[in-house]
């Protein structure tokens, strides 16, 4: 697996790197869906094994993903793997709890102890603010960057990063947080880092980048052929493209098209839709959801970032009209 310097953190990580939001399996917060169906915890940890095996070394999860489920199967998989190989992010930012808002202080203080504990560490390698929702004129924004900083020279973080749905968010308030790492939601199809001035940020402080859903849940990969059925607590439910058949027969035919032009590579349709991203950023990384071993077997052969010209290919063939 081919690995990259993550910005100005200084440290090597796979180019593919391991997410665990599915790790929650299903979750319905306040009615709406918000997890993954499908989870079984013993196949994850045996992802999570393989990955590590294969050199997949940065694992990204969040205190929420199945409220604290996907953190506590990584911290139970230390007495095999150690921990020092691991370059290990969590985030906060999405439960609340008892409080006002959720970068209410000593929310946060809540949830990183909890985090620790479920992890079984005594410090996370990246610790992320989750969004970019900093309460109404920016309420918690400055006690939350404090916040950050002492968890710093606590030691139980070493790097702080800041993620959110729109890019455009990340690159409004990452000249106030100055995070080391972003983690933007990108993909061929929803792709908005260069528009955004995202990409020009990272590129003039060094930042290093994660990106995720870079499959579009999976969308993308085109192996739907009817829409599918995913379930109760299912995130991918509330996704219309899911449900349209002309979108999922677009997608095939893209999915037809890469395993054409890519022929000769292992995993063409991952290796096409992680490496036209990968293309255009070298402290860049793809955060993918691993949820059974064989999902960390096709990641591990991919991570080459495509050459600029396979890279535009690969994004028009997307965005033709289906």
């Amino acid at each position: 697996m081919r690995r990259i310097r993550l910005g100005r953190t200084g440290a090597e990580v796979s180019a593919i790197s391991v997410g665990t939001w599915g790790h929650g399996g299903a979750k319905t917060v306040r009615g709406r869906p918000v997890g993954w169906s499908g989870h079984d915890d013993g196949l994850a940890a045996s992802a999570l094994r393989r990955a590590h095996e294969l050199g997949l070394n940065h694992w990204d999860t969040a205190d929420v993903y199945g409220d604290g489920q996907a953190e506590s199967l990584i911290g139970a998989l230390w007495g095999d793997i150690p921990r020092e190989e691991i370059f290990l992010a969590s985030k906060v930012g999405w439960d609340p709890g008892p409080y006002r808002h959720f970068y209410d202080p000593e929310q946060i203080r809540r949830q990183l102890a909890r985090s620790l504990t479920l992890l079984s560490t005594d410090r996370i390698d990246l610790y992320y603010f989750h969004h970019c929702n900093f309460g109404p004129g920016e309420k918690y924004l400055d006690d939350a960057i404090d916040l950050f900083h002492q968890f710093q020279a606590e030691g139980k973080i070493r790097f702080i990063g800041l993620s959110d749905w729109k890019a455009s968010k990340i690159a409004r308030y990452a000249p106030r947080i100055d995070p080391d790492v972003v983690q933007p939601y990108r993909n061929v199809v929803d792709n908005t880092y260069r528009s955004s001035g995202l990409e020009s940020w990272i590129e003039d402080h060094d930042t290093g980048v994660a990106f995720f859903s870079p499959l579009k849940h999976g969308l993308l990969t085109g192996k739907h052929d009817r829409p599918p059925d995913f379930g109760d607590g299912d995130h991918r439910s509330g996704i219309q493209d899911f449900q349209n058949p002309e979108v999922l027969a677009h997608y095939r035919r893209c999915r037809a098209e890469l395993q054409d032009r890519f022929a000769t590579q292992p995993e063409p349709v991952l290796r096409a839709l992680v490496g036209a991203l990968l293309a255009d950023t070298p402290t860049g990384c793809a955060l993918v959801g691993l949820r059974r071993p064989e999902h960390a077997e096709a990641a591990a052969a991919a991570g080459e970032p495509l050459s600029n010209k396979d890279a535009k290919w690969v994004r028009e063939l997307y965005r033709q009209s289906s």
